[in-house]
């Protein structure tokens, strides 16, 4: 078997045809397969690409990861025009049409609940960074100059225990400690209600773990990081409100993404377990 199809979205009887130049994973034209009065968007891949064990391969190349990840996107976000598509998995792969239609039909009241929930709504992210703020090096002889890790402990203790000098510098890192404290404390607080705000404005919402900043490129500690399922109708709306928390405390950046695909509402809820609203605890 040369060829397998791959699964982008599922979505309600699909009537509007698919943008001609629109291209999928590794350059394939996509198509619909209706079934059941549902209608999964496919291409063709290639078997030595999607196979069972040449996937496991593929899904640890990062290049490909990559690539894969940016067609499958794509092809939803082309959806996303012209319907509401509940996202599958990336990489989700059956041998054949049949496949795909017995899918289909597997999963027909599970797909019919999704979509309900999410018709002609649109997703939308939020995140909250406190910036991180240089804080002064201090040297425990007091005159700036540098000293390895060993000898600044010993420069410390010997002060701390005998000099005023040595009781400054702890009082300093003390406050120091004080500050963040309370920043991360101003960050919680701003956190939890710009989440509850937004979750009054939209239908559903979800609380994802904060990003690591190395990995997302990103500056500063993420806070929250919230994914809300709004009408389409309602997102200028939302997009305001967000906007209008920016810039409002200093040291804190909000950020706006979207709208999207319900990436993060296409499993029922009773599949997803309960999310504690946002925390700044975890992060440190």
């Amino acid at each position: 078997m040369s060829e397998l199809r791959y699964v982008y979205a599922v979505c309600d009887s699909l009537d509007a045809p698919l943008a001609a130049e629109l291209t999928g994973v590794g350059g394939a034209v996509p198509r619909q397969i209706h079934h059941a009065g549902l209608t999964a968007v496919v291409s063709h891949v290639p078997a030595d690409q999607f196979s069972e064990g040449a996937l496991r391969r593929n899904l640890e190349n990062l290049d490909w990861l990559s690539d894969t990840a940016r067609a499958h996107q794509a092809v939803i976000a082309a959806l996303s025009s012209v319907a509401s598509p509940l996202p599958l998995r990336l990489a989700t792969v059956f041998r054949d049409d049949s496949g795909v239609r017995a899918m289909l039909e597997e999963e027909e009241q599970r797909f019919r609940t999704s979509l309900a929930r999410i018709r002609d709504r649109v997703e939308w992210g939020v995140k909250v960074f406190v910036e991180e703020q240089p804080t002064e090096s201090v040297s425990a002889s007091g005159d700036g100059s540098a000293a390895t890790g060993s000898e600044r402990r010993e420069r410390v203790t010997a002060q701390a225990l005998g000099s005023g000098s040595g009781r400054d510098y702890l009082r300093r890192r003390r406050a120091e400690r004080d500050g963040r404290d309370q920043v991360w404390r101003q960050a919680e607080t701003f956190a939890q209600q710009l989440h509850d705000r937004l979750a009054q404005a939209g239908a559903e919402t979800r609380i994802h773990p904060p990003q690591n900043p190395e990995l997302a490129k990103s500056s500063g500690r993420n806070v929250l990081n919230g994914a809300y399922l709004v009408d389409r109708s309602a997102s200028e709306a939302f997009v305001e409100l967000v906007d209008a928390t920016k810039d409002t405390q200093p040291g804190l950046r909000v950020e706006l993404t979207g709208p999207w695909a319900a990436y993060s509402f296409s499993a029922p809820p009773e599949e997803r377990a309960d999310e504690p609203g946002p925390s700044a605890g975890d992060t440190r």
